[in-house]
């Protein structure tokens, strides 16, 4: 009996072996047909997908630590700016924007070339998304020490004033200023510079000018880095008339005994042109000067302050000029000639009517000794010098209302230059007489 019920059980689970191993390839396609239906059911469902968003700013932080080390950075080619591709179920992405994307690069995590891994994230961390990346994937940064410097600020202009102006100087709300940034940038500074346009300017220009950098060369500077107090500044310029005057020197006082002046100044300069404002220089015409030559026996020479001939609204256009002109008056020694001059070249002037006059016995010549400089002396020619008796003034000298007759001593006026001096005074012996009535018939 026991025999009989153990193979029972044999026949028993051969039959489930049979139908189980019985068309066992076809059994194995229809589970992995079930899985792929499965999955695809899900998949149609709320299937993966991505997306790429541009122009992503990649936000840098504790860039703190740099500026407490004295460094300044520079985003490198425009690297913080980013693509970030983010992949997620379907509905996930359809409902991302760009502006829940988040993109940071740790300063503290920067590497000794000067790049920082960007980490992005969405802005809702409850969001299911399988990745998300950025290209590129880092930030590169130009990373150099802070420097800072004074430098000075220099004015110029630009344009042509109005003819007859000039620009006499200008001025500016700071002479110096203090600038920081990049040592790369801050190195190449050689001065701040103001540029105020003065065309056709007839008076002076202010206004607000933007602050510009120069190197050493004049060449502009790219100030983009540069950090400074202000980016404009005031600066008025100056603007005045100019005239050109001549220096007029006269000479007081009487030279040393035996010695005059000849009457020739050399001044250098001769002339200066002259700033101020229209008005102010309307009525000068030239600069007066006058010097003292009392006791002079040489050339005296002089500096004179021309300032001291001025208002003091009135500059000199030249600002190199010192204001001074150097003068030199010529003193020679005075000569003495004796000139012999013939009686016939003597004539009688203004002799009253009824009157006749007769020069005395010995006076064939008459000689006049004169003075003065050499070449005003030489230059007398006696034979030509003409002496006149006038009869009408030596009356009034001597307060003579009617001619009498009689012998006079009358002196004798002689025409001569006037650079030279008649030592000797000369009179004339004559006899004044009425006429005869017979030779009056």
């Amino acid at each position: 009996m026991q025999k009989e019920s153990t193979g029972a059980k044999e026949k028993a689970g051969q039959k489930v072996r049979k139908k189980l191993l019985n068309n066992l390839g076809l059994k194995l396609v229809s589970v992995f047909l079930a899985v792929v239906i499965w999955f695809a059911v899900v998949m149609i469902s709320n299937p993966k997908d991505s997306v790429t968003f541009s122009g992503i700013n990649v936000n840098l932080v504790n860039t703190d630590l740099l500026d407490s080390e004295g460094k300044l950075y520079e985003v490198q080619d425009n690297s913080d700016k980013v693509r970030v591709t983010v992949e997620a179920p379907r509905k996930v992405i359809n409902q991302l924007r760009s502006s829940d994307i988040i993109a940071e690069a740790d300063v503290s995590r920067l590497t000794e070339v000067n790049t920082i891994a960007i980490n992005c994230s969405l802005l809702n961390n409850a969001v299911e998304i399988s990745s998300i990346t950025s290209n590129p994937d880092v930030v590169r940064l130009k990373v150099e020490d802070k420097a800072s410097k004074w430098v000075n600020v220099k004015r110029n202009t630009v344009g042509e004033v109005a003819e007859g102006y000039m620009v006499y100087g200008s001025v500016s709300d700071q002479t110096r200023m203090e600038i920081s940034g990049p040592e790369s940038v801050i190195s190449q500074v050689d001065h701040a510079g103001l540029e105020m346009d003065v065309t056709g300017a007839t008076d002076n220009v202010s206004g607000n000018v933007e602050i510009r950098f120069y190197n050493s060369d004049g060449n502009l500077i790219d100030d983009t880095d540069i950090v400074k107090n202000a980016d404009n500044m005031h600066m008025e310029v100056t603007v005045y008339a100019i005239k050109e005057v001549p220096i007029e020197v006269q000479t007081t006082g009487t030279p040393a005994e035996g010695y005059l002046a000849t009457g020739t100044l050399e001044c250098e300069p001769s002339t200066v042109v002259l700033a101020g404002t229209a008005s102010a220089l309307a009525d000068v015409n030239k600069i007066s000067a006058v010097i003292d030559i009392t006791g002079e026996s040489e050339d005296e020479e002089r500096t004179i302050n021309l300032r001291s001939y001025l208002d003091s609204s009135i500059r000199f256009a030249d600002s190199n000029f010192n204001g001074r002109a150097n003068v030199k008056v010529h003193i020679e020694p005075s000569v003495e000639r004796t000139l012999t001059i013939p009686g016939r070249n003597v004539s009688v002037q203004n002799l009253p009517e009824g009157f006749e006059l007769e020069f005395g016995e010995g006076q064939l010549t008459y000689r006049l000794r004169i003075s003065g400089l050499n070449n005003a002396v030489t230059a007398v020619e006696q034979s030509t010098v003409q002496g006149r008796l006038d009869i009408s003034a030596w009356m009034q000298e001597q307060n003579m209302s009617e001619l009498r007759e009689g012998t006079y001593d009358i002196p004798v006026v002689f025409e001569l230059p006037g650079n030279v001096t008649i030592e000797n005074g000369i009179s004339a012996k004559v006899t004044i007489s009425r006429e005869n009535e017979e030779d009056e018939e």
